[in-house]
């Protein structure tokens, strides 16, 4: 009979653009055609953003990212001043994110093993990547202890994070050191998700408001658009870094709409960059274009480009090559959250 521990031995490695030096192989990709040459141009809008001194830069993610080896990539943009906001799915920032910083690990492994028998030995499959169940459930069981710990009220998912952060601040972690949760807490970069309850933090709501059916804390996801949409706001002129798409790209598109609404002078997102395998044809969010979105007022068409490709393959090489242009070296740190903090 096989045990846990046959299946979950290698982990899942974070790869360190820092190391990798691929300014000139992606500069190559201009002279390409198809997708290398759009690659090429999304790149270098990528370090256009980031020369723009009047540019905040919002990155959203959707997909499982981490888990796939890409969360030192976000991590050092974070670091590095080369993002000012995050716009995520749940699962990337709490399961992976958070999972990972309280030292646990993603492993790699093979679609072509028998899903029932990982069922019984408690291990998920994420394709070719395994999580082991019962850590997972001590991760529920972190983020309802937090939710204990607050005063029972709505929060948006900005501040509740911000609590995550604090709280690794305060009590630490086993791998807390390349956390995004924490780097963004210490970078004063805020992180959205807009459909919070769609993760491990929505197992943790479960178990809180179940022992506190009374009292409680509890998710203001339109306080969520609120803030955001402030955000757009104060930095007026703001570019977007788009990873698969979803509840995050649609969220951080629609601020600009919801901007005119309030009657703010707040401009289209100047900027955009969209890496996605998603197809147009069927209307789906993940696959529209950014050229789409211009017809609804969220997208300027002078500097947008989609990228298809799977994420672990061109995340790295834009980010990597924005990274060694060395333009970031030159930004001052918007600190988005100390619009907030009283």
């Amino acid at each position: 009979m096989a045990d846990k521990k046959d299946f979950l031995k290698d982990t899942i490695k974070h790869i360190d653009i820092k190391r990798y030096n691929m300014v000139e192989f992606v500069d190559a990709m201009e002279d390409m055609a198809f997708s290398a040459r759009d690659l090429n141009r999304a790149a270098k809008i990528y370090d256009m953003m980031l020369k723009d001194k009047k540019c905040g830069v919002i990155l959203t993610l959707a997909g499982s990212l981490f888990s796939a080896g890409l969360k030192k990539v976000v991590y050092d943009l974070v670091m590095n001043n080369m993002v000012d906001v995050i716009v995520s799915t749940g699962a990337i920032m709490v399961d992976q994110d958070f999972f990972e910083a309280l030292g646990f690990k993603h492993y790699k492994g093979t679609p072509f093993n028998e899903d029932n028998l990982l069922r019984k030995l408690h291990i998920d499959r994420i394709y070719d990547t395994y999580i082991d169940e019962d850590e997972l459930r001590i991760c529920d069981e972190t983020t309802a202890k937090i939710f204990d710990s607050l005063e029972p009220k709505p929060y948006s998912s900005r501040e509740l994070l911000w609590e995550f952060g604090k709280y690794f601040d305060k009590n630490g972690g086993p791998m807390v050191e390349d956390s995004v949760i924490y780097a963004a807490f210490k970078k004063n970069v805020p992180i959205f998700v807009p459909a919070f309850s769609d993760c491990s933090a929505g197992f943790g709501f479960l178990i809180h408001q179940t022992r506190h059916p009374e009292r409680h804390t509890s998710l203001d996801s339109a306080k969520d658009f609120v803030e955001l949409t402030k955000i757009k706001i104060a930095s007026k002129e703001t570019g977007i870094f788009i990873i698969g798409g979803g509840v995050p790209k649609n969220f951080t598109q629609d601020i600009v709409v919801a901007a005119d609404i309030l009657q703010e002078n707040a401009p289209m997102h100047k900027y955009a960059i969209q890496i996605t395998v998603a197809d147009v044809r069927d209307g789906a969010l993940s696959g529209s274009t950014l050229k789409e979105a211009s017809s609804w007022g969220k997208v300027e068409t002078t500097f947008e480009q989609m990228v298809y490709s799977e994420a672990t393959l061109a995340m790295p090489l834009i980010a990597g090559y924005a990274y060694h242009k060395g333009s970031w070296k030159e930004r001052k740190p918007r600190e988005f959250q100390k619009l907030f903090l009283a």
